[in-house]
């Protein structure tokens, strides 16, 4: 018998799989969210939302109606005591930041798409029509915001629309120039460059390709530029240039101001309120800078 020599075959061994590399906005994510501040300042915004949201409906309490005896201490019959006519202060807080919450984010908006067009046809034609617009600019820049703000809701009457167009019209100045600097910056980068060589249009160039290379610090200055926007709509309340009809944290402190020597907490509270939203803000600011910004990374 023959016997046909057994051939040993070794089975090929297969490539360990490599490891997919997570996607930017993931990676930008966990390392938000290894930020211990800007992480606490997201749960504080979101208990804050979910307190102006909510709250109303579980609290049960009209803020318009006058409840215990005016300026009651906390404890006194309302937990956080009433205002100079007897509403009740938690209730207050509870609807009023909606108001000063939409007041916030609106002009917010309206203030981040208007330096955003006019810094990106300033930073992208450059020549005179750069210097067109940085002249209008300039113009708002060195005008006292809160004054122009003031006069504007003056003229226009108080109301929710008004403030937030005086708000939104009157802080654009800072977000155009930086969005200027950006659009610079990144047309003089090669793939750009390319891409004007390879017949791309001006519209194209300047939403499709410069844009999104430019957003991160713009949307780092747009969470500075909403914790001032709420910081002004509660200035001109305090003045006295608020909306009436609809309550918010700038107008109860506003209207009790003349008893905070007496009854500290009708001013206090929402101060607190305010302070807390504007920090929380704050600290997601900081922690998307570092999120986004490379050089944040490497020290982290």
């Amino acid at each position: 018998m023959s016997s046909e020599p057994m051939q040993a075959t070794a089975a090929p061994v297969e490539a360990a799989p490599a490891a997919k590399p997570d996607h930017p906005m993931r990676e930008t994510l966990k390392i938000f969210l290894k930020n211990r501040s800007a992480a606490g300042g997201l749960i504080l915004l979101g208990l804050i939302l979910f307190a102006t949201i909510f709250g109303p409906a579980i609290y049960g309490v009209d803020p318009y109606e006058m409840v215990w005896m005016p300026l009651s201490p906390p404890g006194d019959g309302t937990p956080l005591g009433t205002d100079y006519i007897g509403r009740d202060i938690l209730a207050g807080i509870l609807v009023g930041g909606r108001v000063t919450l939409i007041v916030g984010a609106v002009s917010a908006v309206m203030t981040i798409v208007i330096g955003v067009v006019v810094g990106s046809f300033a930073g992208f034609f450059g020549g005179r029509v750069d210097a067109a617009l940085m002249k209008f600019t300039e113009f708002f820049q060195v005008l006292p915001s809160l004054l122009l703000a003031m006069v504007m809701v003056t003229i226009f009457s108080p109301s929710l629309g008004t403030i937030i167009f005086a708000i939104g019209i009157v802080g654009w100045a800072q977000i155009a120039r930086l969005t200027r600097a950006e659009f610079m910056r990144i047309a003089s980068l090669e793939y750009v460059k390319a891409a004007r060589a390879a017949g791309a249009r001006d519209g194209y160039l300047m939403f499709r390709v410069i844009l999104p290379g430019s957003l991160p610090p713009i949307v780092v200055a747009s969470a500075l530029v909403t914790g001032a926007s709420i910081l002004f709509e509660a200035g001109l309340s305090f003045l006295g240039l608020g909306d009436p009809n609809q309550l918010s944290w700038g107008l109860i402190i506003g209207q009790n101001q003349n008893y905070l020597m007496d009854a500290w907490w009708t001013v206090t509270c929402p101060g607190i309120a305010i302070f807390l939203t504007v920090l929380a803000i704050s600290l997601i600011g900081d922690g998307i800078n570092d999120a986004l910004n490379p050089r944040a990374r490497k020290r982290g």
